[in-house]
């Protein structure tokens, strides 16, 4: 009773305007160089000291939104994903904000980089993948409790707290984008985890026996940031965006997605099934760099 009491004041205070007593600075992707998971404390409005994980504690004392609000769309918005396969190295930059930001284990990664080879003639290249964001997605339509659900903005998310881990949805996903939680993640033995509000848009804290995928980062959309994985890549290969202003950012630039979808030929991964994706690939040509292979052992 204890625990859940100090849950319900964490989050009624957080959401109140709850201060942090810690300096936390504001950016737009995670600092992977800091030490994991370093807790800070944050004060309640009847004046209870909590401890969080450091990564949960956002600028400005900002709170996802629980799993009702969740299932709303920011109004307005159609978010789409871009990716330059010729400006991909496999630094794996991207996989890394992603995990520190989800608190994800290595065995269940939300990104993939596969490499790539469309006949023996033709060269090898990476790709990156995650979840398509599909517009008619399969996931949705099987699952049996709806704990995957489409939202109005293009995004797909999964309510752990529905979840009940049939797996019918990975089944169903023909991009293999899902993964299952067998475990829990090292930090869910730390001091503070377990008090963290769970919200679907952030996947934390996460749910043993529930499946987990990208979701695009929306808590960060809500504070009009761009997903870590955007500014994380050191050579601009991804690109994010709202579709309905039709403009797209690599953190580094800012395009129209119209136009570089036409100029440079830009096509969805299996377009043949009518999922309808909302992430859009540009082809490996005129490559800033050479290919270059990687240790088996890194290869997603």
């Amino acid at each position: 009773m204890e625990k859940k009491e100090r849950r319900a004041f964490l989050k009624s205070g957080l959401a109140a305007g709850a201060i942090t007593l810690a300096t936390i600075s504001s950016c737009t992707g995670p600092n992977i160089s800091e030490e994991e998971e370093e807790l800070v404390n944050v004060l309640t409005p009847d004046g209870r000291l909590v401890q969080i994980p450091k990564s949960m504690a956002a600028a400005d004392s900002y709170v996802p939104v629980g799993p009702k609000e969740a299932r709303i769309g920011i109004p307005n918005k159609k978010f789409v994903m871009v990716v330059d396969l010729s400006r991909c190295t496999n630094e794996r930059k991207c996989i890394d904000a992603c995990d520190h930001h989800h608190h994800l284990t290595p065995d269940r990664p939300y990104i993939k980089v596969l490499r790539m080879q469309d006949n023996e003639d033709s060269s090898p290249y990476w790709m990156p993948k995650k979840c398509f964001q599909c517009d008619n997605p399969p996931c949705v339509k099987v699952c049996p409790v709806s704990a995957t659900y489409k939202r109005s903005d293009g995004i797909v998310l999964i309510d752990n707290e529905r979840c009940i881990g049939c797996r019918f949805c990975m089944s169903a996903c023909p991009y293999s984008a899902r993964v299952f939680n067998w475990g829990q993640p090292p930090e869910s033995m730390e001091e503070g985890y377990d008090e963290i509000p769970y919200s679907p848009e952030t996947s934390v804290p996460s749910r043993i026996g529930t499946v987990g995928k990208c979701d695009f980062c929306p808590d960060m959309l809500r504070q009009d940031k761009v997903p870590h994985c955007i500014t994380a890549c050191p050579n601009g290969a991804l690109y994010f965006g709202d579709k309905l202003s039709d403009t797209v950012t690599n953190g580094g630039e800012t395009v129209r997605l119209s136009q570089l979808l036409r100029e440079k030929a830009g096509y969805r991964y299996l377009e043949e099934l009518g999922t309808e994706p909302n992430v859009y690939y540009l082809p490996p040509v005129n490559r800033a760099v050479p290919f270059e292979e990687t240790l088996s052992d890194q290869e997603s």
